[in-house]
């Protein structure tokens, strides 16, 4: 397994926690999101999902992944 943690603009609440934490698992992988420093904590397989499956998900939910 993998630990990465990614840098994600946009979030500001319990929604947006919901969100970019429901899209990394819908990628396959969890991860645990920190509000105060706008980033999300992402653990995975990487011979199962690749990273930038990932950061496409929580894109897709209308968040910047930088």
């Amino acid at each position: 397994m993998q630990t990465v943690t990614l840098q994600v603009k946009g979030m500001s609440c319990g929604h947006c926690v919901n969100s970019v934490e429901g899209a990394v698992k819908k990628a396959g992988a969890t991860g645990k999101v920190d509000l105060e420093s706008n980033s999300v904590s992402v653990e995975f397989d990487a011979s199962k999902v690749a990273l930038d499956t990932i950061k496409q998900a929580i894109e897709d939910q209308g968040y910047d992944v930088v």
